[in-house]
């Protein structure tokens, strides 16, 4: 807007300038110069008119263009570029035209499905979106399944109900890739369920993680005949935890349902013999269990 202000004022400044005359050959001279000089100012713009400005094409500054850039420099903004685009992914242009990582979806280009706070409607939904996507794309190639999860509870309140662990865990054996999972934090009630309903050989934990098995937690209140209902359908969730934790750990319903009575918490290491988990994944540096249960345990607090 500026510039056409600025070229409507230089035009009627030169107009001042011409001296008035009624010869036809002047009125053509003046009438020429005004194009000319109308012309010279607006040719920066593309397409020769001021509107063009304001239709979203714009001039790139000559300084800006990579044909500018000459010597060691071109080839240090080369190896930057390249560093981008490992670090950044989907790239698009150059630096300057990235949004920030995405990291949850970098996450799930590399096939990770990351469970990590109580299971409640909305992760499940998620969480069950993500294995069905995945299937599509490629049912071959495994599922990660990183879990640091409290199961339907946190801080003994109910969160979510344990049907939503029991929707992941049927969706999990219902998918053809197989499903690696790794707790890397804790995994306690559900979530220990679906950290031992991995596949076999391929269900891991950190060092530092715990994993707790533990009896559905319900509230009741209402008339008699509601909290009569209430409780026999709680008792059918826990036959039925029973006997999935049964089936995916090696034990009999009879050993888990006693164990269940009170929280059982596990180390990595215990979790492997328990048989909830096959592995614990160590890093170079230590071999040695870190984990919270551990470190009770060798100060015999529990």
């Amino acid at each position: 807007m500026g510039a056409a202000t600025m070229a409507s004022n230089l035009f009627t400044h030169t107009r001042m300038l011409v001296p008035p005359t009624n010869s036809c050959a002047t009125c053509s001279n003046r009438t020429a110069a005004s194009f000319s000089l109308r012309a010279n100012l607006l040719s920066p713009f593309v397409g020769g008119s001021v509107a063009s400005d304001f239709s979203g094409q714009k001039i790139r500054p000559s300084s800006l263009s990579s044909a500018s850039f000459s010597g060691s420099h071109a080839k240090r903004t080369g190896v930057t570029m390249n560093y981008i685009a490992k670090v950044i992914p989907f790239t698009r242009g150059s630096a300057l035209d990235q949004p920030p990582p995405d990291l949850p979806s970098y996450l799930f280009k590399n096939r990770i499905v990351y469970l990590g706070m109580s299971l409640v409607p909305s992760v499940t939904e998620l969480i069950l979106a993500e294995f069905l996507y995945l299937q599509y794309d490629d049912d071959q190639k495994p599922i990660y399944l990183y879990i640091n999860s409290t199961g339907t509870t946190k801080g003994g309140e109910k969160l979510g109900y344990e049907t939503e662990a029991f929707a992941v865990y049927d969706v999990m054996g219902y998918v053809k890739p197989p499903i690696f999972t790794l707790c890397v934090g804790n995994a306690w009630g559900e979530a220990a369920l679906l950290l031992a309903a991995g596949a076999k050989g391929n269900r891991s934990a950190l060092p530092s993680s715990t994993i707790m098995i533990k009896q559905p937690i319900a509230r009741f209140q209402g008339q008699a005949t509601d909290i009569d209902l209430a409780r026999k359908e709680v008792n059918n969730v826990k036959i039925e935890l029973v006997n999935l934790y049964a089936k995916h750990m090696g034990k009999t319903p009879e050993q888990i349902e006693a164990d269940i009575r009170r929280p059982k918490y596990f180390s990595p290491s215990e979790a492997v013999e328990y048989g909830i988990i096959d592995k614990v994944l160590y890093n170079e540096r230590s071999s040695e269990d870190r984990g919270v249960v551990a470190d009770l345990k060798k100060a015999q607090l529990i």
